[in-house]
């Protein structure tokens, strides 16, 4: 086992210092983890971005390795971006122009036994290639996200009116300063992965899932969590032998469908 650097001792140190002073509400996503049976979690991220995106995604993996429990290396993709199927026991990462589709990126893990199986994130180039979100903030803002949320995280505030944190992991229409996690982040994936377990391998069933997410709510499932301007932006599909899919939407500014609440 590779020795834990000191980098992130000092990181863990600082976070237990964290832990005594008030925090924000746990913004955890759901109950959903990855089985850790090792020290860290070593979840490949899968990279299928373009030149446009490579510095954007490298950065993220980089930033989420610094949590005491992830350390993801980066390789190479294992699926097509233009419908960024799932891979088993992966982070696939995928940039194409998925149309005018309301969001900039969305994140899907496949959930079997109470586990994440495997996660998916997709940058939709139709807005990232106009003015307003061909920007550094931007880019990196929403590829942090996605992959937190693949990793478990929600999100720390839901109103794009404010910004009242430091992290990706914030709603907001104006990024600088948001392109990376936060001290709270990190502890939030501590809580999440503060536990092993035995390492009996993948099911069969979750195995021979290769789930695709989609691009429109009308493949995403039942929609289970509305955002402050009443736009769907959590879903949940169930796609039998105990799987199920969930997808974190990141509606564009004023896109996205409201007032369907079930």
């Amino acid at each position: 086992m590779r020795k834990i650097s000191t980098k992130k001792i000092a990181l863990g140190v600082v976070l237990a210092g964290v832990a005594a002073t008030p925090l924000l509400a746990s913004h955890s996503w759901g109950t959903y983890h990855w089985k850790r049976t090792t020290a860290e979690l070593t979840v490949p991220v899968g990279d299928n971005v373009d030149s446009r995106w490579d510095s954007y995604l490298t950065q993220a993996v980089v930033d989420w390795n610094k949590s005491t429990v992830i350390n993801s290396p980066k390789v190479a993709g294992s699926t097509n971006p233009k419908n960024c199927r799932g891979v088993v026991g992966t982070i696939q990462v995928c940039n194409s122009n998925y149309g005018q589709t309301g969001w900039l990126g969305i994140a899907s893990i496949s959930i079997s036994g109470g586990h994440i199986t495997q996660g998916t994130t997709k940058l939709n180039d139709t807005y990232f290639n106009t003015a307003q979100y061909n920007t550094p903030s931007w880019r990196a803002l929403v590829t942090c996200q996605e992959i937190g949320h693949d990793y478990g995280l929600g999100h720390q505030d839901e109103d794009f009116s404010t910004d009242n944190t430091n992290s990706c992991m914030d709603y907001t229409s104006a990024p600088g300063g948001n392109e990376h996690p936060d001290a709270h982040d990190y502890e939030q994936l501590l809580s999440i992965y503060n536990h092993m377990e035995s390492g009996m391998s993948i099911n069969g069933n979750a195995a021979s899932s290769a789930s695709e997410p989609g691009n429109t709510p009308a493949e995403w499932g039942r929609p289970v969590h509305f955002d402050r301007q009443g736009r769907p932006d959590y879903f949940v599909a169930d796609e039998g032998n105990g799987i199920k899919r969930i997808t974190h939407v990141f509606w564009a500014i004023g896109e996205g469908p409201r007032n369907v609440r079930h």
